[in-house]
């Protein structure tokens, strides 16, 4: 008997002024982030434009062989993150693309856990800013300043490294008067790390302004502690975590 013709992986072919979505499937682990980082990696190379339309959450469950709920929270993650939007009665959208030199750095298929911390930075580094504006010591301040000079010197010689930019977010979580803030921080130091890491390789190779805008914001937190005045501190830090979020989403900020 001759041997069978080996398969292809399941594919789904979009119209041809919608873009083209093709879904392989992989290990059963996390599918949800699977669909995440396979549609957002067809966004990034481009094969999925800005405005195409995906295709919908039944079409889905059939071609990647996984249930309606890990569709939605793959959908819910890229929305979430700026890079699909729902209308109403239409289906959904592309609505930003990443630059294509986020694949130089990481799989797009780690992506969702890379900014699975935002959510948890935006609470926990927000309120540490806070209270380090309401309770940090002279000398507190000193170490801050002392990390943000660091981060500084670094990024205008060429790029700050990771643990430049973690030191500074550290030492504002040790000024906040509340031992558990730096000990939360530490406890999520792998994944901020690769965070910090894909951001931080983004902004040296972007022909932008990146660099000096990060600089800026940074500028804005510790003069918001510096001055202790804790509303403006905490919106300081939380605007630099969610603009950090956009800068790797959506190329048009390079």
């Amino acid at each position: 008997m001759p041997a069978r013709a080996k398969q292809s992986p399941p594919r789904f072919e979009m119209p041809e002024d919608s873009g083209k979505l093709a879904l392989m499937l992989g290990k059963r682990q996390r599918l949800g982030d699977q669909l995440y980082g396979q549609i957002l990696e067809q966004i990034v190379s481009g094969r999925l434009r800005e405005g195409a339309r995906l295709p919908p959450e039944q079409d889905i469950c059939k071609m990647f062989g996984v249930s309606r709920p890990v569709v939605r929270q793959a959908l819910l993650r890229l929305r979430a993150d700026g890079l699909v939007h729902a209308r109403q009665g239409s289906g959904t959208y592309v609505m930003a693309r990443p630059s294509e030199r986020l694949a130089n750095f990481v799989d797009p298929q780690q992506i969702a856990e890379v900014l699975r911390c935002i959510e948890v930075r935006l609470v926990l580094e927000g309120g540490a800013a806070r209270f380090a504006a309401e309770r940090r010591s002279e000398r507190e301040l000193a170490d801050i300043l002392a990390a943000h000079e660091a981060f500084r010197a670094e990024s205008e010689a060429g790029g700050a490294n990771t643990e430049t930019d973690f030191a500074f977010h550290m030492a504002i979580a040790a000024a906040s008067g509340n031992s558990l803030f730096p000990q939360l921080l530490d406890t999520i130091r792998d994944v901020l790390s690769e965070f910090m890491k894909l951001s931080l390789s983004l902004t040296r190779t972007s022909p932008g302004k990146r660099a000096s805008q990060v600089l800026r914001e940074h500028a804005q937190i510790v003069e918001a502690i510096q001055a202790q005045e804790p509303d403006t501190a905490q919106i300081a830090m939380q605007l630099h975590i969610a603009q950090a979020r956009r800068r790797m989403i959506d190329r048009r900020q390079d």
